[in-house]
This record gives C-alpha cells, sequence and structure tokens, in this order.
C-alpha cells in the first residue's frame, strides 16, 4: 500500500491518542469510513489493554457509526487470513494429537509485590522442597531444637539432621566452608570442614536461597553443627517400568531463541528448516528421520528479538518495531505443515512480563498467529501423547553458571542437570532472574518431567539424567556483538527431535 497524506494522517491521530494502527486496520479504515469524526469513534469504542489496533477494533468501531457489509471487513480468526496447511490425504487424516497443558501461569497471577507475599511464597517453597526431602525417610528435626539451651534435647556428639533454606554462604579464614541455613523455626550456623574433601566439594555447589538436608554433629557449645552430609531433594534414580510408556509414538520437535527482528537472525537457515518440515530436499539430508512422522513443534522462548532489551538494541535491529516482528514470525509459523501441532512459551526477549513465571502472549499476539497455535507461559508443563515435558526458556542458566564452578555455556545440560537435583528451575532468588512472588512457587519442580526443555543460552546440550531427557536446544541466531564481547559462541540453527516413545534425540544442523 503507497502511503498517502491522508494515511499518514490517520497513523498519526491513532497515535496522539497512544495507539498504532495495524496496516490491515488501516486498509479496512479507507475502504469505509476513515473522517476524524469516525475515527473518534473508534478510539471511544477502544478497550484500555490495546496497544496496536487492529481489523477487529476497526469493525467493532465501524459497526456503531453505519451497517457494514461482512465482506468489507475480514474477520481476523477466519481461514482467509490464517489459512490452515494443506494435508497430505494419504496420511494426515489418520494423525491425532492427544496435546494436554498441564500446568501454566497463565490467568493464575495474583501476586502485586507486597511484602506478606514474599513471605507466602519462601514459605511455599520451603514446605514444598522440604516435603521432598522428607521423603527419602530421614528423621529431620526442626531447627530451634537444635540450640540445647532451649530444649535440652541434643545430648554431646549425637548425630542429628535438619532442613532448611540457604541464607548466607561464605568461606571461613582458616579455608572451611559455612552454610547458615533457616526454617520457620529459627537461623542455624553450619560448617564443612576442608579436610572432607568430597563433601566440600558438594558444599561448594550450595546455592543461596535453595533447600537442602543436613546431617551432622554439634560443636561443644551448640552453636555450629559440623556437617557430615549434605543432601538435596534430587529426582530418584527410576528404572524402565516406572518411566512407563506413552500413550502414542510420534516425533516432537524442539527449537528455542529464534529472534525474529535481529539483523543477526538465520533467514535463510530458518526457511531450510521450514522446507525440511513440509518434506523439501533438506529432508534427504536427514533420512532417518521421516517428517510426517512429527507430530509436535515446542518453541522454549524468544520467539522474537524484542525492543528496549538492551542497549542500543535498535542498532542491531532489521525490524525496529515489535509487532512487527511479531507479525513476521507469524508468517513463519503459517508455512509449518498442518499435521504439526505448535506450542510456543515466552521467554525473556518476548513482549511479556520480565518478571518469572511469565504468562503467554497476550491475544493482541495471538491473533497474529494461525488460531491452531498452542500458548503456554514460562515455564509450563505439558504432556505430549503421554510424555510430560517442562519447558523453561532457561534464564536461571545464567545465575547457575557465575555460581557454580564447573559449569560453562558450552555444556548446557549441566546446569539443567543441577535443577532438577533442586527440584527448582531457578534457586538463587534476586540475581539475575526476578521472580513474581505468587502464592506457590510455579518454578518448582513437584512431578517429574520425562523431558526438560530449555534454551536461553544459545548452545545445544543433550543428556539424561535419572531417566529424565535433558535438552538445550540452541538459537536461530549468529553471534551477536555482546557475545563477541563475551567471547561467546553460539550454535545456531539446531532443532532437537524426539522419539516421543524411546526419547531418543537427534540434534539436526541447517547450517
Amino acid at each position: 500500500m503507497n502511503m498517502t497524506d491522508h494515511d499518514s494522517a490517520i497513523i498519526q491521530q491513532f497515535a496522539q491518542a497512544g495507539y498504532q494502527i495495524d496496516p490491515n486496520a488501516l486498509s479496512i479504515l479507507l475502504e469505509n469510513d476513515s473522517s476524524p469524526g469516525s475515527i473518534n469513534t473508534i478510539l471511544d469504542s477502544l478497550d484500555k489493554s490495546v496497544l496496536v489496533v487492529g481489523p477487529e477494533h476497526i469493525r467493532t468501531g465501524l459497526s456503531q457509526i453505519v451497517p457494514l457489509e461482512s465482506s468489507a471487513i475480514p474477520d481476523i480468526s477466519s481461514s482467509e487470513c490464517f489459512p490452515t496447511p494443506v494435508k497430505d490425504p494419504d496420511y494426515e487424516d489418520e494423525l491425532t494429537w492427544d496435546l494436554d497443558v498441564i500446568s501454566d501461569i497463565t490467568d493464575q497471577s495474583t501476586c502485586v509485590g507486597e511484602i506478606g507475599e514474599f513471605v507466602d511464597y519462601f514459605r511455599n517453597r520451603f514446605t514444598r522442597l522440604s516435603d521432598l526431602l522428607r521423603n527419602r525417610g530421614v528423621g529431620f528435626r526442626p531447627v530451634e531444637s537444635l540450640s540445647r539451651s532451649k530444649t535440652g534435647m541434643v545430648e554431646g556428639r549425637e548425630e542429628v539432621s535438619v532442613i532448611g533454606m540457604v541464607s548466607d554462604i561464605r568461606t571461613s579464614k582458616n579455608g572451611h566452608r559455612m552454610i547458615e541455613i533457616e526454617d520457620t523455626t529459627g537461623t542455624f550456623r553450619t560448617m564443612v570442614l576442608k579436610k572432607n574433601k568430597d563433601l566440600f566439594d558438594q558444599a561448594m555447589k550450595v546455592m543461596l536461597d535453595e533447600v537442602i538436608g543436613l546431617t551432622g554433629s554439634l560443636s561443644d557449645d551448640g552453636n555450629l553443627l559440623f556437617i557430615n552430609n549434605l543432601m538435596w531433594p534430587d529426582i530418584p534414580v527410576r528404572n524402565s517400568t516406572e518411566l512407563g510408556e506413552p500413550d502414542n509414538t510420534g516425533l516432537a520437535v524442539l527449537i528455542s531463541d529464534i529472534h525474529v527482528g535481529s539483523d543477526t537472525f538465520l533467514e535463510d537457515e530458518w526457511l531450510a528448516f521450514i522446507e525440511w518440515l513440509n518434506g523439501g530436499t533438506n529432508a534427504e539430508n536427514n533420512g532417518s528421520i521421516d517428517v510426517r512422522d512429527i507430530k509436535y513443534l515446542v518453541v522454549a522462548g524468544d520467539l522474537v528479538d524484542g525492543i528496549g532489551i538492551y542497549p542500543d538494541q535498535d542498532k542491531e535491529l532489521s525490524i525496529s518495531d515489535v509487532y512487527d516482528q511479531y507479525r513476521k514470525a507469524a508468517e513463519y509459523f503459517e508455512q509449518i505443515p498442518g499435521h504439526i501441532k505448535v506450542i510456543i512459551s515466552p521467554g525473556n526477549h518476548d513482549i511479556v512480563r520480565q518478571a518469572e513465571p511469565q504468562p503467554a502472549f497476550p491475544d493482541t499476539i495471538k491473533k497474529m498467529f494461525r488460531p491452531d497455535v498452542v500458548f503456554v507461559g514460562n515455564p509450563a508443563v505439558i504432556s505430549m501423547d503421554g510424555v510430560r515435558t517442562l519447558i523453561y526458556h532457561g534464564r536461571s542458566i545464567d545465575d547457575i553458571i557465575a555460581t557454580l564452578p564447573g559449569m560453562k555455556y558450552e555444556d548446557p545440560a549441566k546446569p539443567m542437570i543441577e535443577m532438577l537435583k533442586r527440584r527448582h528451575l531457578s534457586p538463587i532468588y534476586g540475581s539475575k532472574v526476578s521472580i513474581a512472588p505468587e502464592k506457590v512457587d510455579h518454578l518448582l519442580i513437584d512431578r517429574i518431567p520425562d523431558i526438560l526443555h530449555c534454551g536461553h543460552v544459545h548452545t545445544v546440550g543433550c543428556t539424561n539424567y535419572r531417566g529424565v531427557t535433558v535438552i538445550n536446544s540452541g538459537t536461530w541466531q549468529s553471534q551477536t556483538s555482546f557475545q563477541r564481547r563475551m567471547n561467546l559462541q553460539p550454535e545456531p540453527a539446531r532443532a532437537a527431535v524426539v522419539n516421543l516413545g524411546t526419547k531418543d534425540t537427534k540434534i539436526i544442523s541447517f547450517l
């Protein structure tokens, strides 16, 4: 559409009122009544939550002025706007999905940031993780019972066990590891002696705000616990019978960090991936995979590059409007064949709140995509053909790598295993990850997943930990200026293909 002075005046009128107008909405307005009075009527009809005025808003506003023929204003959710991809009549009629969204913060957030909510949040985290530790059969006691001056319960070098949330960690001047813990009854200092090398190495992996179990003996004055065993909630070792069998067998493709709108987005490689999903020539390079068996495509956040995520980001964008970034992403996803169910979760670059857990995209974004796309929050637990999959964008990997020895971006599966050991996706509170104080800690891993899928760090990792398939699926963005400064080398244009029956995983490159 060629821009005229009249078009610019309309756009300016919406901008002065605090709105952007979708190009399709502008076209509809021009075809009907684009007088200033009509536009004012449309503006008066808008809900305060609207950011971008779409065709549906124009339709509603104009209907208050004159009756309109249905053909004049198309429904943006109709098949005309988002056509369902053509199906293979020899195959796809036989294919069925069994998709269930089990856990998701969307429409469940209640916090407003009051002090009492933080107290309730940490109580919920402590109580639930404590229950997981108690399931290990150890006789844990309250922190206040460790003080002989209060209860007289602990005699001599009697071994005691206690559960606590870590409130402070430091190394003493003599090189011993000091860990202060607290529960609902009080606080207590504990120590791991440096001579106990294996235990000391374990203590170096303790993080602030996580919940741990400790066993040891008290000092003579009763004010210090010398640790001889340290326990995390962890997940139990499971045999094949405990893992269970999925309802069906098929394939799921796991990807993340597409970053549409960045000038480092690898569009050619992305289009090669789309061509492969459609059974194109790239499929021949991965002959062991029949793309017709792919039933699900899961995106673990950062669908677009966003706006204002980091300083001077605008200098590294090929699409400077965040809504245009999502429109472009919707065009790409419209090309995915109809037999593949798409599930999208947000990340820290997406247009949702930064505090985790993050809700799914707002309706203004969802409406840009074809109607069969499933949007979930971050994190979210879904079941694909009976396979329980925990999707988490993975921002806490930054904190884990910065805190624990031996962690590195080149091996993202290792910090993901630490999440499973701690039964929590973001154990440290108040570091890079901002966590909303909900009444229930949605980042806690209650039920053990079959698959843990993350992204964020732009590197690829795949392993198995105690029956859980751990996958970090990389990115579709080449090295950014920030990554060059940090000497971080991404592994872009990869897709993880998981057999939902066997959990066997293959990483496919489209470079």
